[in-house]
C-alpha cells in the first residue's frame, strides 16, 4: 500500500510537471520584446594574468529564464558572479567593460553592495542552509534586510517565501527543526526561499540541480517555471536537456567568449555557429 501511494504521488507530480513543461515548450516566450534588466557591454575578466572572459556583450530579458551553457571552465559562472559582484571577493579579480542593472552601472561610485546582492540573489550548486532551524534560515535573511520585524510580519514572510519555493506543505509542521534534517532537494528549495524572502529582482542559480536526484531536479525546474512569471532567472547548467526544457533564452560560452545567444528553440534547432551546433550535438564538452 505504501509503495502504491508513493507511486501515485510520483505519477501525479510527473503528470503536473509534464503538463506545465509541455505548455512552456509550446509557447516559449519571445525574448526580443522583453526589456533587458541586466546588460553587459564588452565585459572582460582577468584573475591575475589568466583571462576568464573576453568581450562579453549580453542582455538578460526581464521575467524570462536565461540559461548559460558551455563546457567546464568556459566562463559561465564567472559571468554570473559579475552580475552581483561576488567576484570582488577574489583579490586577483579585475574587470573591464560595464554591467548595468535596470540601467544603473553596478560598478559605479556609491553602489551599495549589500543592496545589490539582495536585488540579485544567488543560489549555489551545493545547498548551503545555515546551521539553524528552517524558520530561522529565512527569518535571518529578513532581519538582516529590515532589522527588527514584528513576529506576525516575520511569520507571514517566512510562510510566503516557503510557499513560493514550493516547500511550505512539506515543512509547515516542522519549522523549528534543523534545516539539515531536510533532503538535498528540500535544502536547495529552502535556499531559494531564503533568496526570495528579500524580494530580489533577479534570481541567479549556479548549477542548482547538479547534486540532486531526478525527482528533486524536476521539482526545482517546475518551481523556476512558476517563479519566472514574477522574477528574472539566470541559471548556469551543464544539462542541455534542462536548458532546453525550461529556458526562454540561452547563452553559449566557449573559452571565455560568448559565442551565441538567442531564443532557446532557435539556438537548439538552428544555431548560427558551428561551435554551438557541435556542443549541442555532444561532439565536445
Amino acid at each position: 500500500m505504501a509503495d502504491s501511494a508513493v507511486m501515485n504521488e510520483t505519477s501525479s507530480f510527473d503528470s503536473g510537471f509534464l503538463t506545465q513543461l509541455s505548455r512552456h515548450m509550446d509557447v516559449q516566450r519571445e525574448t526580443a520584446n522583453a526589456r533587458p534588466i541586466i546588460s553587459s557591454d564588452n565585459l572582460g575578466v582577468h584573475y591575475g594574468r589568466k583571462q576568464a572572459l573576453e568581450g562579453v556583450s549580453l542582455e538578460i530579458p526581464i521575467h524570462r529564464i536565461t540559461a548559460f551553457i558551455g563546457p567546464s571552465g568556459c566562463g559561465k559562472s564567472t559571468a554570473l558572479r559579475c552580475f552581483n559582484r561576488m567576484n570582488d571577493e577574489i583579490s586577483s579579480f579585475k574587470m573591464t567593460g560595464t554591467i548595468t542593472l535596470d540601467g544603473q552601472d553596478i560598478y559605479g561610485r556609491g553602489v551599495n553592495l549589500t543592496a545589490l546582492r539582495r536585488n540579485v540573489g544567488m543560489v549555489f550548486q551545493q545547498p548551503n542552509p545555515f546551521p539553524m532551524s528552517i524558520y530561522d534560515n529565512i527569518a535571518l535573511a529578513v532581519r538582516e534586510q529590515k532589522g527588527r520585524v514584528p513576529r506576525a510580519e516575520l511569520d507571514s514572510v517566512v510562510e510566503h517565501s516557503l510557499v513560493q519555493a514550493g516547500l511550505w506543505e512539506e515543512v509547515k509542521n516542522s519549522l523549528k527543526d534543523s534545516a539539515f534534517s531536510l533532503s538535498g532537494g528540500q535544502q536547495q528549495r529552502l535556499c531559494i526561499a531564503r533568496a526570495l524572502a528579500v524580494t530580489p529582482a533577479v534570481l541567479m542559480l549556479d548549477e542548482p540541480c547538479a547534486s540532486l536526484d531526478p525527482i528533486s531536479t524536476a521539482k526545482i525546474e517546475e518551481l523556476l517555471l512558476e517563479l519566472s512569471a514574477d522574477y528574472t532567472i539566470v541559471i548556469v547548467t551543464h544539462n542541455l536537456a534542462q536548458a532546453h526544457r525550461i529556458s526562454d533564452q540561452v547563452a553559449f560560452f566557449l573559452m571565455g567568449k560568448l559565442v551565441e545567444t538567442g531564443e532557446t528553440r532557435t539556438v537548439f534547432e538552428a544555431p548560427r555557429f558551428g561551435e554551438t551546433a557541435n556542443y549541442i550535438q555532444g561532439r565536445f564538452g
